[in-house]
């Protein structure tokens, strides 16, 4: 029977069978393990418990040369990229090492970076206690130490200037899975990152489907407008971004202002754009945007942003000032 490549509705399916066997296998190591260990331990062991399953069942199927309960459930096997053989085991020990590993230890790092960078003084004040609470020996106080010694050689303006590149960081990997899913709906190979590193991909063993034009044709156009969606969130994210340097611009202007000129803009300033009016009953978006608390409020009820800078927030996170002028 000769073999052809899988298409984009055969890998998705094979990926959310594997994706449903991996939470149950997930799911019943973290209640056995918080059966014998208690609640407390469970809950500083619980990202390891999961990476240990997930490693159990990668390295179970793929590493061992085996197919997945997901590829056995769509008749699709892995081949390199010659097409005419299995993986290696260095490429599979590859693709497990970047599909279950790599998420885990990318996360611990960025989580700790942040902490770090955000704390502080008061980080390294109680760095001994979080050492104490999850063991010395834990990937977790091995990377606090690490990072504590990396951020303690940072001024504090560099500290300031790197916190935002965090979550720059964050957000770029984000956007970047989406890119690749999107390219994926397009080029029908290659449906997670990791695979792609590992250059691992598949064909079906099953006879040929008349249908597979129609399925790649719309899985094209589902690539097209998931591009396009790509392309909207980037520009308004930038947009945002800029938005936000303009008003941290004009407060340092505001404050290097001379004391008379200072008080006629701050008696402009105590007006609410809203309803161009002096300011009643001050009211403060989570951006830092003043307004009345009746026109904010009846403003939230059509759209839940701020009027001058647009980001996005629930009402309830409003905060209405007491004794402000």
């Amino acid at each position: 029977m000769p073999l052809a490549p899988a298409n984009q509705s055969q890998l998705v399916r094979s990926s959310q069978k594997d994706e449903y066997y991996r939470t149950s296998l997930r799911n019943n190591a973290n209640e056995a393990f918080q059966t014998l260990a208690g609640s407390k331990r469970w809950l500083d062991w619980r990202r390891e418990i999961e990476l240990l399953s997930d490693l159990a069942y990668y390295g179970l199927t793929t590493f061992s040369g085996y197919q997945t309960l997901g590829e056995e459930y769509v008749n699709i096997v892995q081949v390199d990229p010659t097409k005419r053989q299995i993986p290696s085991w260095a490429r599979r020990g590859l693709f497990v090492f970047c599909h279950a590993y790599f998420p885990y230890l990318l996360g611990k790092v960025l989580v700790c970076l942040e902490n770090e960078l955000e704390g502080g003084q008061e980080s390294r004040s109680g760095v001994g206690r979080r050492q104490a609470a999850s063991g010395l020996w834990s990937l977790e106080s091995w990377l606090r130490r690490w990072m504590l010694r990396a951020v303690g050689l940072l001024s504090e303006s560099q500290r300031k200037a790197c916190l935002p590149a965090v979550f720059v960081l964050q957000q770029s990997l984000t956007l970047l899975h989406r890119l690749h899913v999107a390219l994926f709906y397009i080029s029908g190979s290659f449906y997670h990152l990791s695979k792609r590193a590992a250059g691992i991909s598949y064909l079906r063993v099953t006879g040929p489907n008349s249908d597979d034009g129609t399925i790649r044709s719309t899985y094209r156009l589902l690539g097209a407008v998931s591009l396009l969606q790509l392309l909207i969130t980037v520009c308004l994210q930038l947009n945002n971004f800029r938005q936000r340097q303009r008003a941290r611009q004009e407060w340092k202007l505001y404050r290097n202002l001379s004391p008379q000129r200072t008080q006629s803009l701050r008696s402009r300033i105590s007006r609410c754009i809203l309803c161009l009016e002096e300011r009643r009953h001050s009211t403060s978006t989570p951006c830092g945007h003043l307004f009345c608390w009746e026109c904010i409020t009846e403003w939230c009820n059509t759209k839940a942003e701020c009027p001058l800078c647009r980001e996005k927030f629930q009402p309830h996170r409003l905060v209405y000032l007491r004794n402000y002028s």
